[in-house]
Parts: C-alpha cells; structure tokens; sequence
C-alpha cells in the first residue's frame, strides 16, 4: 500500500481534529491569551491546557512566550494556506463525483420513466 505523507499537513489536522484546539485557535483569532485564562475559559487544568497548546505549537500554529511565570500564547505565522489548498482541491473532486453521480441518477430516472 502506497502511503502519502505530509508531516506539515500531519500535524495540523491532527491537532485541528479536537474541538477544544479548534475553540484555542479561535479564542486567538480575537487576540492573545495567557494559559490560564484559557484554562479558565475551557474549564480545565493548566496542565491539560498545556497539553492542547504543545498540540498546536508542534503543529506551528501557535507560538508562546514566556516571560516571568507568564505564558502568552498567540497565533503562528505559518497559517492555514497549505491545508486549505488541500481542502479546496479534494472538494473540487468530491464535487466532481457527486454531479457525476447526480447525471447517472438523472439518467436512470429518465430510462425509467420511459417505461
């Protein structure tokens, strides 16, 4: 079996797929956050929270800073652009099949309905 790999790509869907990192990502989008007022905001341990931004900053799209005992996390450069080319080109394909498929339904109901 022929496996497609694209560490990047990897990385950012795996930690788009939990919903609290997706909730972390647009809190961010609003402006930056310390890790605790975001564990405040989801209700959870700072260690748990901790975790979910580790996810993300792996992924590049976070970054923190720390300074003093202070942790500010905030949105990476990186964006989204590779994963979104990604989306849009498998849509176009998937689009694709299912007006194919709608023509092949369209058809039949027209045979069937010759009868």
């Amino acid at each position: 079996m022929v496996q497609y790999a694209d560490p990047p790509l990897d990385l950012s869907f795996a930690a788009l797929s939990d919903a609290t990192r997706r909730g972390i990502i647009d809190q961010l989008g609003r402006g930056d956050a310390t890790i605790t007022s975001l564990a405040d905001q989801f209700q959870m341990t700072l260690t748990g929270m901790k975790k979910h931004v580790q996810v993300l900053e792996r992924a590049g799209l976070v970054v923190t800073q720390k300074v003093g005992r202070v942790r500010t996390c905030k949105l990476g450069t990186r964006g989204l652009k590779a994963e979104a080319e990604w989306i849009e080109a498998h849509r176009k394909l998937f689009e694709a099949r299912f007006e194919a498929l709608d023509e092949i339904i369209s058809e039949m109901k027209r045979e069937g309905s010759d009868d």
